[in-house]
């Protein structure tokens, strides 16, 4: 079995009301470069502060993840928890300005991270129930569309903001009406579904996943999924050694393991990447436009990733993009060996990001396409709990690890780090490839198969060249 991917909508807005979204993801996208530059320059913060704050969020955000995922199946009210979560952010945003200090803000930003995954969960739901089978694919395209349209308009807004020397504490007034904006268009435009489906409705359409798995927020990590709540006990031995010998002849250990390595590397990356920006002389404007450029990259090349996958394959372009984020990783590495004027540091750290921006797009569809071709036929719920908990451990880590390489390291150890831990995950992606092919090869004794399998957008494997 494979699957295959469309990425471009029928038209750039599926329904109006989609419409909804943009100001809540300008909101968000601006936040999250604002708030390392809020510890970084108005609270005299450092690179470790940063990365503290990241660890809060990244922790309330695991936690808060499995209480909404239980309470969007229990109480299916998508536009009240859609309601929630953007008139919360405005709240959050607005107490923000006057917040004056380090633990505040923790404080706050914690609650944040407890909050987001509510409209992460109600968003993605409420597009499954309003939209038919046959429609499904357009309006996910149509969603990411309109969500990256959003973050594009919230840079350009902190930009044209900063460059006129205007705060950074009055730009988060900016943030919240944009916010209080996408809760005030929920109520007024968008009435809940007929029909109900549970969040393990998710596992079940691909474009959703990819929806659900898109790195974002200030280190580009995804909202957590778990389609069912972790079981509080621990399997019994024997359980836990026969689910071990089944998965030694699967692909799926190799395939979390190497998104464990990628989202690792992300997050130890991009919380340190806005203060590495600060440390060399960039102003705020500048930091906008460089998150920009990656945000722009995504947005051009992810409508291209579908039809990329079913070219090429989604096992040879995951390994492509993989390594292409690695490069960036060593080029920033680079960068630090160079004494470089400003405009020069800038035009460099703008490219680099942009190629970063670009290859995730790739890589989050076509890794998340291998997943769920990994998990087709299994119990996905749980395999997919188990790969968000690997994800939001991974951001902990990420963080953590960040923070413990602003004492005791520096810039260039913490860029040559990351590439070291994303290129290690290329062998495991080739070995996934292959332990897949192997999984599909026929037996020698069994029949042919009635009819040839249609095509369906991943590289070809010795195992398909058989039937």
């Amino acid at each position: 079995m494979g699957v295959s991917f469309r990425s471009w909508p029928a038209r750039l807005v599926a329904r109006p009301w989609l419409l909804c979204f943009v100001p809540i993801n300008a909101a968000t996208a601006g936040f999250g470069v604002v708030l390392p530059l809020l510890i970084l320059i108005p609270l005299h913060g450092s690179w470790a502060d940063v990365a503290v704050a990241a660890t809060l969020y990244n922790s309330t955000l695991i936690l808060a993840s499995v209480a909404w995922g239980h309470l969007s199946d229990r109480y299916r009210i998508r536009r009240r928890f859609l309601i929630l979560n953007y008139a919360g952010f405005a709240a959050l945003y607005a107490l923000m300005i006057d917040v004056g200090s380090l633990p505040a803000l923790y404080a706050l930003y914690a609650v944040i991270g407890a909050l987001a995954p509510a409209g992460a969960s109600a968003s993605n739901l409420l597009i499954l129930e309003k939209f038919t089978e046959s429609e499904r694919a357009s309006a996910f395209a149509s969603f990411q569309e309109v969500s990256m349209v959003g973050s594009l308009v919230g840079l350009l807004a902190g930009y044209f903001w900063t460059e006129g020397n205007e705060g950074l504490l009055a730009l988060l007034a900016v943030f919240a009406a944009l916010a209080l904006a996408s809760a005030v268009a929920v109520a007024l435009a968008i009435s809940e579904a007929d029909r109900k489906l549970t969040t393990s409705s998710v596992a079940r359409h691909p474009e959703s996943l990819i929806s659900r798995l898109r790195p974002s927020g200030p280190a580009h990590t995804s909202v957590p999924f778990f389609p069912h709540r972790p079981r509080l006990r621990p399997a019994p031995v024997g359980r836990l050694r026969r689910w071990a010998a089944e998965e030694l002849h699967h692909e799926l250990p190799l395939i979390m393991i190497a998104s464990f390595l990628f989202s690792l590397s992300a997050n130890l990356f991009n919380i340190s990447y806005t203060p590495y920006l600060y440390s060399i002389g960039l102003a705020a404007a500048s930091i906008f436009l460089v998150n920009l450029g990656n945000n722009l990259a995504q947005a051009v090349v992810f409508p291209l990733t579908g039809g990329l996958a079913n070219r090429r394959g989604i096992d040879r372009i995951v390994r492509t993009a993989t390594y292409v984020r690695g490069v960036g990783y060593l080029a920033a590495a680079g960068l630090t060996f160079a004494v470089l004027a400003r405009p020069a540091a800038f035009g460099a750290n703008l490219a680099i990001y942009a190629l970063l921006g670009g290859a995730i797009a790739v890589y989050t569809t076509s890794s998340t396409l291998i997943l769920f071709r990994g998990v087709a036929g299994r119990e996905a719920g749980s395999l997919l709990g188990v790969n968000s908990a690997l994800g939001g451990g991974a951001a902990v880590v990420g963080a953590g690890l960040s923070g413990l390489l602003a004492v005791v390291g520096s810039f260039r150890l913490v860029f040559l780090v990351s590439a070291a831990i994303l290129l290690a995950s290329l062998p495991l992606w080739t070995a996934a490839t292959i332990a897949y092919g192997r999984r599909r090869r026929p037996a020698p004794d069994a029949p042919p198969p009635d009819a040839p399998a249609a095509r369906v957008g991943v590289e070809p494997t010795a195992a398909a060249k058989t039937h």
